[in-house]
Order: C-alpha cells, then sequence, then structure tokens
C-alpha cells in the first residue's frame, strides 16, 4: 500500500479547501473603488465578526483599473465602483453575477495644503493658471465627475497632474505638491491636518457607486447583503456616505 508522505498530504488538503486563508477559513476578495478604503476597512471588520469562518481580501484602487482588472479575469467575488459607467463596462462583458445595485453616493470637495499658499477659497480660483491643480484622470470616474462639475460651474481650469486614483490627488496636496485639488468629500478626513478644504454643496453633480458580485460563490452574495443592509450603510454614513 503506497502513503502520502507529509508534504505531499499538506498540499492535496490545502487544495481541497477552496478559498481559503489561514486556518481553513473561506476568503471572499472585495476589489473597491479607493475613495472606500476606510469604510470598507470597517465593513470588512463587521463582516468577519457576523461571519467568523469569512475573511475579507480588499483590494483598493481606481475604479476603471479594477474594472480593467476584472475583464482581465481577476479572481474577484465583489466589485465596488464609485460611478455606475464602469460598472456598466464589466457588466456588458459579463462579468458579473448578480444586478449592480446603487448603495451610496459622494459629492466633491476642493482641497489644498494646510497652509493654502494658492489663497484657494472656491472653484473660480482653480482658472489662475499660476496654480498647481491635481485633479483624476478623465477615465476614473473622480476625473469625469470633475470636468462635469467644473463645466457646470462655468470655470475653465487646466489640470496639472490627471491620477490614477482619487488618493493619489490627495497625496499630492498633503505632500504640497499641488496647489488644490479636486477629491470626493469622504476623501477630505483621509488627509487630516494635512489639508484644508471647501466643500462643495448640494446643487453640484454627485456620483452614485454601484456594487455587484462578481462570482457566484455564496459569500459574495453575502458581501454585498452586507454592504446594503442596515450595518454597512450605518458604517458608510459614517464615512461621510450619503444614502443614494
Amino acid at each position: 500500500m503506497r502513503f502520502l508522505s507529509l508534504g505531499v498530504l499538506a498540499g492535496v488538503l490545502a487544495w481541497l479547501v477552496t478559498g481559503c486563508g489561514g486556518g481553513g477559513e473561506t476568503t471572499v476578495t472585495v476589489y473597491a473603488a479607493a475613495s472606500l478604503s476606510e469604510a470598507f476597512e470597517d465593513l470588512a471588520i463587521e463582516f468577519e465578526a457576523a461571519y467568523p469562518d469569512v475573511g475579507v481580501k480588499l483590494n483598493f484602487a481606481g475604479s476603471a483599473r479594477l474594472a480593467a482588472q476584472i475583464s482581465a479575469g481577476a479572481r474577484a467575488d465583489v466589485f465596488a465602483s464609485a460611478n455606475g459607467a464602469t460598472m456598466s463596462r464589466v457588466v456588458a462583458e459579463g462579468r458579473t453575477t448578480t444586478p449592480p445595485v446603487l448603495f451610496v453616493r459622494n459629492r466633491l470637495a476642493l482641497v489644498m495644503p494646510i497652509d493654502n499658499p494658492g489663497n484657494v477659497t472656491g472653484l473660480e480660483d482653480l482658472s489662475d493658471d499660476g496654480l498647481v491643480l491635481a485633479v483624476c484622470a478623465p477615465e476614473v470616474p473622480c476625473g469625469a465627475l470633475a470636468e462635469a462639475v467644473l463645466a457646470d460651474a462655468g470655470v475653465d481650469a487646466d489640470a496639472d497632474t490627471e491620477e490614477t486614483s482619487v488618493r493619489a490627488v490627495l497625496t499630492k496636496v498633503t505632500l504640497g505638491e499641488a496647489d488644490a485639488g479636486l477629491v470626493y468629500a469622504t476623501d477630505v478626513a483621509a488627509g487630516g491636518s494635512k489639508v484644508a478644504s471647501v466643500p462643495l454643496g448640494p446643487q453640484f453633480r454627485f456620483n452614485d457607486y454601484p456594487v455587484a458580485a462578481v462570482s457566484d460563490r455564496a459569500v459574495a452574495a453575502d458581501f454585498v447583503d452586507f454592504v446594503l443592509g442596515p450595518d454597512g450603510q450605518r458604517i458608510l454614513r459614517s464615512h461621510g456616505f450619503e444614502s443614494p
């Protein structure tokens, strides 16, 4: 009779446990827009408390980059995008297993370094060619929203740098590499004492955020349900997101 070596046996057992982390724990992999970072980190903690046998793996980046990764076959279970257009591309490719549902909305804010070297007080100041302005690239949801808001305000502003995520814009401002930037209102808190901000009022456009399951695993649907449920919504509102 042939016996498996301990090493081979361990490998077989690991292979038999699908989607597992350490200790036989099932993992749900969530691809989420960078602006959701702190909120989804808190949400993951409460989800794991509610589902003790499930661990949450979070992957944050610009929505367009995440969508491209999913389109290329990345092993995501859930996708939370910062706008509907990006989600629609993933849906059109047949990459989702549940219909996308809007779960929060977000508005823009104008941020400056805390010492505000450009003396920026509002959107109209962004037309000054002497200012260094950072925004998201147009293909990124926060960039598309910034273009729309500036157009609605009648402000002709030329960006000096276009970043792949809203957090990259915030970093430029906190490091003093830009005099101003357009980020989501929920990102201002992440800048802490390093930034000053001017919130933009409800008269300006906003982004609705959709979420959908990408895999057909039960934990994917469970995570989406948690995001949409009262606990998930409470966490998101605590981070400044608005109900859709």
